[in-house]
Formats: C-alpha cells, structure tokens, sequence
C-alpha cells in the first residue's frame, strides 16, 4: 500500500531531513552528501527509499541525477491520514465518499 510506503520512508530522521532540505532546492546526491556528513551510497539509499515512496523524483542531466520533493504527494498523503483520524474530519470524509458514490449511481 502506498501510504505504508510514505510513512516507513518518514520513520527515518535522515530522510525526513533529506526532504527538508529538497523542499526549498533541488540537489544531486552528492550535494546532499556534504550537506548531512553522510556518504553518497548512504544517501542514494535514502533517496532510493523517498523516491519508491512518491515523495522524491529524480531527473538525469548529464553526468548528474538531480532529486527534487514532489510536495503534493506528501502534502495529500498526510492531509488524508489526518483527515481519516481526526474525530471531524473522518465523519465528513466518509459522508463525501458516500455522496460521491450516490452521484456516481445517479447518473
């Protein structure tokens, strides 16, 4: 499952940094390296595992990859967790699916 995904990939402080980082530049591994005194595999496996997750993409320019936060993922993803929890908001998502299905049978 997809949200499983994202939220192993948050259980890790260097990944959640990784992305702190990511969401005011786009960097290569190499950067992100020097940035938090890791190796360049340790941080390619970080970004391996933010980028299965949906929350990373990656574009190849020349001799370099360049990694960038897809915010929208994170910020759905989270805002639905959220939304499913929260003791208003759970009520009101399920009544919009159910209006949702209703239209859809309606139509």
């Amino acid at each position: 499952m997809a949200i499983d995904r994202i939220f192993e990939a948050l259980a890790s402080r260097p990944r959640r940094e990784i992305l702190a980082y990511l969401s005011a530049q786009e960097l290569t591994a190499g950067d992100l390296a020097g940035r938090f005194d890791m190796s360049a595999p340790a941080v390619s496996r970080h970004l391996s595992v933010l980028e299965s997750a949906g929350l990373v993409s990656s574009e190849r320019r020349g001799q370099y990859v360049y990694y960038r936060l897809i915010s929208d993922n994170l910020v759905n993803t989270l805002t639905g967790f959220a939304l499913e929890i929260c003791p208003k908001g759970g009520p009101l998502k399920r009544e919009s699916r159910r209006v949702r299905t209703t239209k859809k049978q309606g139509a």
